[in-house]
C-alpha cells in the first residue's frame, strides 16, 4: 500500500512480495494496467480465487464422512484392544487355561502398545516430519511426490485432470488480458505446481517459442489431456483461443467434480468393510475363548 501511494504502479507494488502474489497474479496485473483493463484483471483473479477455494472445499467435504469411519475404527479397536482383551487374558490366567492364538497375538500386540507406546509415536511422528522434509526440503523428493501424485491408482487421473484445468483456466485468463503467448503459457505452467507435469510442459514452450501454434505443442503430449489442444486448434482458427481454453477447462472442471463425489462415495463402504473386518477378528479373539472356556465348564 505504501509502494503504490509513493507513484508506483500496482504491478510495481505487488512485484516487491513474490510470496504472496505468484506470477499469475503479477503477470495479469500488469497486463491490466498497460491495457486500462486492471478492474477486469482483478476481477478474473477473484473470480478464479473463489473456483479454487470451491474446488478445495468440495474435496474437503468429500473427505469427511471417511475420515469420520477412519477415527471411529481406530477407536473402537483401540478399546476392544485395552478395555476387553486384558480381562479375557486375566480369565483365563486365572482358570489355568492356555489362550487361543489369535487371542494371544491380540494380548501381545496390546503389552507392546502399552510398554513401547512412546516409540510408536516416535516413529508415527518421526516419519511423518521425516516425509514432509524429504518431500517439501529436498528436489529429489518434491519429484517422488510430484510422480506420485499422477501415477497413484484410483487419484492419479484426478491430479490429472486437476493439473490439466489448471493451467487451461490460467492460460485463458493471462491470454484474454492481453499477456503474449509464451508469456501465458510459461506462467500457466508455472500455476500447476507439480514439478514432472512442468517439466512435461516445457517442452511445449520450447516449441512455441520454435514457431509452432499451441494446439500442435499440446498435441499428444504426455500428462496433457485431448481436448485442450483440441480445443485450442478450433481458438486458433476462430480467434478465440482463451475462450476454448476456458471451456476445456470447464469440462474437466466438471469431471473432477463427479469424480470426486463418485469416489467419496465409493470409498466409504470399502471402509465399512475393512472396519467389519477389523473388528470381526478383535472381537473373535474376545469372544471365542470365553465360548470355548463356557463349553468345557459345561461338559
Amino acid at each position: 500500500l505504501a509502494a503504490a501511494e509513493s507513484g508506483k504502479s500496482l504491478y510495481e507494488a505487488f512485484s516487491a512480495h513474490p510470496k504472496v502474489f505468484n506470477g499469475v497474479y503479477l503477470a495479469l496485473i500488469q497486463a491490466g494496467e498497460k491495457s486500462g483493463t486492471l478492474d477486469i484483471a482483478l476481477k478474473r483473479l477473484a473470480d478464479q480465487e473463489e473456483k479454487d477455494a470451491a474446488m478445495l472445499g468440495k474435496i474437503r467435504g468429500a473427505l469427511v464422512y471417511p475420515a469420520i469411519i477412519l477415527v471411529v475404527i481406530i477407536a473402537v479397536l483401540l478399546f476392544m484392544m485395552f478395555a476387553v482383551v486384558p480381562q479375557v487374558s486375566d480369565l483365563y490366567n486365572d482358570m489355568g487355561e492356555e489362550l487361543p492364538g489369535l487371542t494371544q497375538g491380540l494380548v501381545n500386540l496390546t503389552d507392546f502398545t502399552v510398554n513401547f507406546w512412546w516409540l510408536i509415536l516416535l516413529i508415527v511422528f518421526g516419519g511423518a516430519i521425516g516425509t514432509f522434509i524429504f518431500v517439501k526440503r529436498t528436489p529429489l523428493g518434491r519429484k517422488f511426490a510430484d510422480s506420485f501424485k499422477i501415477h497413484v491408482p484410483l487419484f492419479g487421473g484426478l491430479f490429472r485432470k486437476l493439473y490439466v484445468s489448471r493451467f487451461a483456466r490460467t492460460a485463458e485468463m493471462l491470454l484474454s488480458t492481453g499477456v503474449p503467448m509464451v508469456d501465458s503459457v510459461t506462467i500457466s505452467n508455472e500455476a500447476v505446481s507439480n514439478s514432472v507435469v512442468e517439466a512435461e510442459y516445457a517442452k511445449a514452450i520450447d516449441m512455441i517459442k520454435g514457431g509452432k501454434t499451441l494446439s500442435e505443442a499440446l498435441t499428444d503430449r504426455e500428462y496433457m489431456l485431448p481436448l485442450v489442444p483440441q480445443m485450442a486448434g478450433i481458438g486458433e482458427e476462430s480467434g478465440k483461443i482463451d475462450e476454448m481454453l476456458g471451456k476445456a477447462a470447464k469440462v474437466y472442471e466438471d469431471e473432477l467434480y463427479d469424480q470426486i463425489n463418485n469416489i467419496s462415495t465409493m470409498i466409504e463402504p470399502i471402509l465399512m468393510v475393512i472396519m467389519a473386518g477389523l473388528i470381526g477378528v478383535v472381537v473373535g479373539g474376545t469372544l471365542l475363548p470365553i465360548y470355548s472356556l463356557v463349553n468345557s465348564v459345561a461338559a
